[in-house]
């Protein structure tokens, strides 16, 4: 049987081949028509992901590392590609044109057009963050309302707190964390809604001041990967080793190792691109 060479781009710079596969742990391809996958990710969520200073078409972080781990588990090669910001990436996942979100919170509106892949491999906590000249009183999600908040396009915090963001709260929402911030400190806003990893990270490679995240958080949520329902290698037979696969994941507790890599790649990378 021929083997096609297709690249794999891994985030610490290596690549590999198709034809480099023949030792791992091979799994029969899907269908004819699937020989890779396309990964992309919120490229602004550090230790996560973000945009690569070596090659402004890639990903990298933890989640990219995950994404290696997985392409090793499958036998097919993974690339985790840059296609834009959060909200191009799900448009790209909603048209088929990537295969797999390597991040995203359940929301019954993402259900679709992609496929959720249990079990989930991380938790996260979305907070509060404020200018530490302007506190804000937060215990519960009422105290918010009556004070203009900022987010990200698209960006979700799970299905009952975004209920209530819809209904109850003032909310400008913009391109991208960056922006956010700078428009938090200048005072364009009171609050701004993020996850707290991804923010604390920008707020010390920005430069920020004067901005601090709220103890209480708004919500505390899974990431999952998804797999569009447009990819070519969607088939019950890839859902099921996507499946086993998390699970070897959160068994051997591999996602706490792959953020550590990551947290330390940011702190010593070299300069970034323009991440929008």
């Amino acid at each position: 049987m021929r083997i096609p060479r297709v690249v794999l781009a891994a985030g610490a710079g290596v690549l590999l081949t198709w034809a480099g596969w023949a030792g791992a742990n091979t799994a029969t391809p899907p269908n004819a028509a699937c020989t890779r996958l396309v990964a992309s990710g919120n490229p602004q969520y550090p230790p996560y992901l973000w945009r690569s200073a070596a090659d402004e078409d890639q990903l990298v972080g933890g989640n990219a590392e995950m994404m290696q781990w997985l392409s090793r588990e499958l036998g097919l090669p993974i690339e985790v590609r840059f296609v834009g910001p959060w909200s191009r990436v799900q448009e790209e996942a909603r048209a088929g044109r990537i295969d797999l979100i390597a991040g995203a919170f359940f929301t019954l509106p993402r259900t679709e057009y992609m496929d959720y892949v249990y079990p989930p491999f991380r938790e996260t906590r979305s907070v509060v963050l404020v200018r530490e000249t302007r506190p804000l009183r937060y215990e519960k999600w009422a105290h918010l309302q009556g004070h203009q908040g900022l987010t990200v396009v698209n960006n979700s915090f799970g299905e009952e707190f975004d209920r209530f963001m819809k209904d109850k709260l003032q909310m400008t929402r913009v391109a991208s964390l960056e922006q956010a911030l700078k428009m938090l400190e200048l005072g364009r806003g009171d609050y701004l809604l993020y996850e707290d990893s991804p923010a604390e990270a920008y707020v010390a490679s920005l430069g920020v001041k004067g901005i601090k995240a709220l103890p209480t958080p708004v919500a505390q949520e899974r990431l999952y990967v998804t797999l569009s329902h447009r990819s070519a290698c969607n088939t019950p037979e890839l859902r099921g080793a996507l499946t086993r696969a998390m699970y070897k994941l959160q068994r051997d507790k591999l996602m706490t190792d792959f953020v550590q890599r990551g947290v330390q790649m940011w702190k010593t990378r070299p300069a970034a691109p323009d991440l929008r």
